[in-house]
Order: C-alpha cells, then structure tokens, then sequence
C-alpha cells in the first residue's frame, strides 16, 4: 500500500482533476491565448509540452526551455497552475526552477527504467515536494508502470498519480493508441489509494473520439482528465487532430456525467449475490467440462491420438462465437474466453501424456 497525499490541497479531490492546453508551447501568444480562454472555462491546471520526443528526427521536438517562460506568464495572468512533461534531469530541473506546480512522466520515459530513476533521484535532490503523474509505458506492461509508480515513492514523493494514455499496437485500429481498460483497472484493484488520470486525447488520436472515451472513464471511477485543447487546433504544430479548441472542450466538460462511487450500495446487495451465485456455478461447469476434457486426453492418448484436434476447436469456436453473439454478447469477448478455456483443456490434457500407462 502507497501512503499518498493529495495531489494539491487547494484543489477539491472530490471533484474530477482537470488539465488542458496544447499539446505543445509553441508560441507565447499562442500559449497565453489558449490560456486565457481556458482559464476563463474554469480550468484550473495548463499543460502545454515544452519538450516533445518524437518517434522520427525531423519534426518538432518542442521549444525547449524558452517556453517556461511563457508558463511563468499563464501563471502571473490567470493564476492557473501549470504543468509540463518532463523526461531527464535537466527537464526536472529546468521545469522546478521555473515553477512549474505538476509534472508528468511520458509513455516512453516510463518504460525505461534508467530514465525513470534519473528523475527520481534528480527530484530527491532538488528536494520540492511536487505532484507526479506517470503514464502507462508504451506497452502493455503494468510491472513497468507499478515499477516507475515505485522508484517515486521510494524517492520521497508522494503526491503521485496515473496516467492511462493507452497503449501502442501495431497495425490499423480505431484507436491511436488501444486503451486496454483492463490493465488500469488492475492498477486500480493493486494500488488503489493511486489517482489515476485519462488521457483520451492520445488513446483517440481524434477529436470525435475524446468525449465518448472520456465518459467512458468517468463511468470506470477515473478521477480526472488531461486533455489537449488549442486556440487554433488545425494549425497546430503537433497532434493537431487530437487537439480540441476551449469553446468544445468546455461543451464536452459540461455534458459528461460524473458517477458518484460514494453513493451507498445496499440496494445493489442482492444484485451482488445473485453475481456470487453465478459466478460458484460457472466455476463448478468448468470443473466439470476440465473433467470430461481430462477423460477425453485418456482416450486420445490409449488411441494414439494427438492432443490437438483443430478442426474441433475451429468449429467450437465457431458455432459458441455465434451463439454467444444471439446472447448479445461481444464475439471478442467469447473468442478471448474460449480461447481461454481451450489453452487450458491443452494443458490438462498433455499433463495425461506425461504419466506413463
């Protein structure tokens, strides 16, 4: 367990967390305008990338340390707190000596282990307890995210969050970057005194994709967004298809519904029994199919048979695929259970070949 305190003691941690600005500092009227009309919004807490790693050489890889100071100016102005993403020791130290009152840790940084002690142990040494946010490494890797989450608090901090920005996939997706629900609701299940932050901006890639994705983890209990917002997205000089301009993002802010997980779950006791009671019943089918399947390996394996059937397997699939889809159920879901099942039935099924007759 991670004995943290709140991220800031001025900002309701009742409310959803809320971050919002470009997705680069690019120019000084660019970032104070955007501000401004953020501000103006309600927003209390800017982002804006002043350091951009990019995949490829060649494109813009951020202003650099030029555009703190434009922070310092939204800060004086608005009175908003700012936040940049940092990466080595001098983005640390460059981001403290300027001010800035949160830091995040990027999807590439977070998967390397080297980098991420670098800036825990540069964070150690400049001694401001700031609030950390840490996205998800690239790949679906919860040690390496728990394992970042952990080199922080190790090293003194914790005000500290998560990030789900998705993870990286290869080939054509919906998705810019595939949010497997499932690996932040273990972060959630592991650490659960942790906040963690949605970023939908970088698990759409596009504009139309933010509002359903960010209802979407307000439904799960996320406690807040960071979203790219610019005031002229179209122009923008990175990610311009994923930014939205203040007047959306504050139409989209405005009709998300914010799920109260506080609310009392007594009326929900006997729902939640009749799940226990269903969840003891498949539990005892699937003992009873793993038994037939073991008496099955027997008689392949007295027969000379090989383990492996697919022609069955292909048409179990098949036929369970489309009547769990009549169900209204997912056919995704039911491959990725019967598939389950299967590696399992394999298994039980080799361990008869291995004892001797």
């Amino acid at each position: 367990m991670l004995e943290l305190k709140p991220l800031f003691d001025d900002i309701n941690p009742n409310n959803p967390l809320i971050i919002a600005g470009p997705c680069s500092a690019e120019t000084e009227e660019q970032v104070l305008s955007t501000a401004r009309q953020l501000a103006a919004y309600g927003i209390k807490i800017f982002r804006a990338g002043i350091w951009k790693p990019r995949t490829k050489p060649g494109g813009f890889e951020g202003i650099g340390a030029e555009g703190l100071e434009w922070l310092k100016k939204v800060k004086e102005e608005t009175g908003m707190k700012v936040a940049t993403e940092v990466a080595n020791k001098i983005h640390v130290q460059q981001a403290l000596e300027a001010g800035v009152d949160l830091i995040w840790i990027g999807a590439r940084t977070s998967a390397n282990p080297f980098a991420m002690q670098e800036i825990a142990d540069a964070l150690a040494e400049i001694g401001r307890d700031i609030p950390v946010l840490i996205k998800n490494p690239v790949n679906p890797d919860i040690e390496l995210w728990i394992g970042a989450i952990q080199r922080l608090y190790n090293a003194g901090f914790h005000r500290l969050g998560a990030i789900h920005r998705g993870f990286s996939a290869y080939g054509k997706h919906l998705y810019r970057n595939l949010p497997q629900w499932h690996i932040p609701i273990e972060l959630r299940r592991r650490l659960p005194e942790l906040p963690i932050i949605c970023d939908p901006s970088h698990i759409g890639g596009k504009r139309e994709l933010i509002a359903p994705l960010a209802q979407q983890a307000y439904d799960m209990g996320f406690d807040g967004l960071i979203i790219e917002s610019h005031c002229n997205p179209d122009c923008a000089w990175s990610d311009k298809d994923q930014q939205l301009t203040p007047d959306i993002l504050n139409v989209i802010l405005n009709t998300l519904v914010v799920r109260n997980e506080k609310t009392t779950t007594e009326n929900l006791s006997m729902l939640r029994q009749q799940i226990d009671e269903a969840d003891n019943e498949l539990l005892e089918i699937l003992n009873k199919r793993m038994r037939i399947c073991r008496e099955i390996g027997q008689y392949k394996k007295e027969h000379g048979m090989t383990v492996l059937q697919s022609g069955r397997y292909d048409q179990i699939m098949h036929s369970r695929v489309k009547l769990a889809q009549d169900m209204g159920m997912s056919p995704d879901f039911m491959k990725v259970v019967l598939s389950s099942i299967h590696e399992e039935s394999v298994r039980q099924q080799l361990e008869i070949f291995k004892h001797k007759a």
